[in-house]
């Protein structure tokens, strides 16, 4: 396999199956979040409603996940998957059913709304497991040697997913409705669950297994603490995440602010993952494993300033271009964060690392949605937004300041050792 081969991991076909199922799962998930939003929005015109969908999320994703972590670690990765992706179709059919009028004709806003928020409370019991798998799961695809293009494909997976599906529920929502476009999203899901079925099961690698749930969760937290370039990468990411979580508020500024209507919606939604994947396809051609630490302080940087400039803005193509160079800059982080990932975890302890992980960032995704809606609703939706970009930029600082072993970090040995294992 030739040296910095950009298509090494597509020349595995199951990784290319995982690629498809990725891209379809996500596809559908993006844009199940894309609806909610826009129909909790529509019910309740309060912008606190759209923060407590993320806190809905991220109550059961976080105090579940280290438990999720273990469990995985414990057991047959791809029949996992599958039992999640089964009853994730579960969550996405209730959805379609509290939108369709002949079920809730004689229910009031508050039990339609309350019935939305229950089921996006199990999605995020389903969230701790789905991160951990699927990271665990691509390790048993490709070998080592190839970790970090993988890894950099299936950012780009994601990304792509996340570009397309946001852009199609803002088009969906105006074409066919809200009902309409879950339905489309059950499809989906059950399409993604046949296509998993197209990958072979995996060895369990971990040594330990049926050791007990505390040991275990031990081991794995104090993996991550003890592995300082992880934890780094892991808390910065988490504090840009959580203050820089601009786009729970998009509904708003789509309705009220630019007054762009659910299209528009659409497409601010999707601007910042189409940034993002443009990148992430340059990093397959153009490693940027060199000055890695630096590199990472650069873009949460850059992305805290396309966050101020979003949140200022009331020009609709400023908005869009500002989220777009967000993306870009989140596309840079990602890579990196993923690649130390994938290079510094063990096989036996994936599972409760991107548990972990799913803790610092996941989590905080959901936690950033709550907090923009909370300061929306506090301080008013542009002084929200400008207050998450002022708040990254300090952290971002902050963290080059006194952590100077974190700016000199190189990955590229850590690379070139995993390139020469068979």
């Amino acid at each position: 396999m030739a040296k910095n081969d950009p298509y090494a991991a597509l020349r595995i076909k199951e990784f290319n199956i995982f690629l498809l199922l990725r891209f379809v799962l996500v596809f559908g998930w993006s844009m199940q979040f894309i609806v909610i939003e826009w129909q909790v929005y529509s019910l309740t015109k309060d912008p606190l409603s759209l923060g407590i969908i993320g806190l809905m999320e991220i109550i059961p994703a976080f105090t579940m996940a280290l438990f999720a972590g273990h469990i995985v670690d414990q057991k047959e990765k791809r029949n996992l998957l599958a039992t999640c992706i089964a009853a994730f179709s579960l969550i996405s059919f209730g959805l379609f059913l509290l939108t369709w009028p002949k079920i809730v004709s004689d229910w009031n806003t508050k039990s339609i709304l309350y019935s939305i928020y229950a089921l996006v409370f199990f999605g995020g019991f389903l969230r701790s497991f789905f991160g951990p798998t699927i990271f665990s799961l691509i390790a048993l695809i490709v070998p080592k040697k190839v970790y970090a293009n993988a890894a950099t494909w299936s950012s780009s997976t994601w990304q792509m997913s996340s570009v397309l599906g946001p852009a199609f529920a803002g088009f969906s929502i105006s074409w066919i409705g809200v009902h309409w476009s879950l339905c489309i999203i059950f499809g989906l899901v059950v399409l993604s669950f046949l296509i998993l079925l197209q990958i072979k099961r995996k060895p369990i690698l971990n040594p330990k297994i049926g050791e007990p749930v505390i040991e275990s969760l031990k081991e794995g937290v104090r993996f991550v603490f003890k592995t300082k370039v992880i934890l780094g990468a892991m808390t910065l990411d988490m504090v840009a995440v959580l203050f820089g979580g601009a786009v729970a508020l998009l509904p708003i500024f789509a309705q009220d602010i630019l007054k762009v209507g659910s299209e528009g919606f659409g497409v601010l939604r999707a601007a910042p993952a189409v940034g993002a994947f443009l990148t992430m396809l340059i990093t397959a051609y153009l490693p940027i494993s060199k000055k890695a630490g630096l590199k990472l302080l650069v873009s949460i940087f850059g992305f805290g300033v396309c966050i101020i400039i979003f949140g200022l803005s009331s020009i609709f193509w400023i908005s869009v271009l500002a989220l777009f160079f967000s993306g870009v800059t989140d596309g840079v982080s990602m890579v990196i964060r993923q690649t130390i990932l994938q290079i510094k975890t063990p096989d036996h302890m994936r599972g409760r690392v991107a548990s972990v992980n799913s803790m610092f960032v996941g989590s905080s995704n959901e936690l950033g949605a709550f907090e923009s809606g909370l300061t929306a609703k506090l301080m008013g939706t542009v002084t929200a937004v400008v207050f998450g970009g002022t708040m990254t930029l300090i952290t971002v600082v902050t963290t080059g300041l006194v952590s100077p072993s974190f700016r000199k970090l190189d990955l590229t040995k850590d690379i070139e050792e995993h390139e020469k294992e068979n």
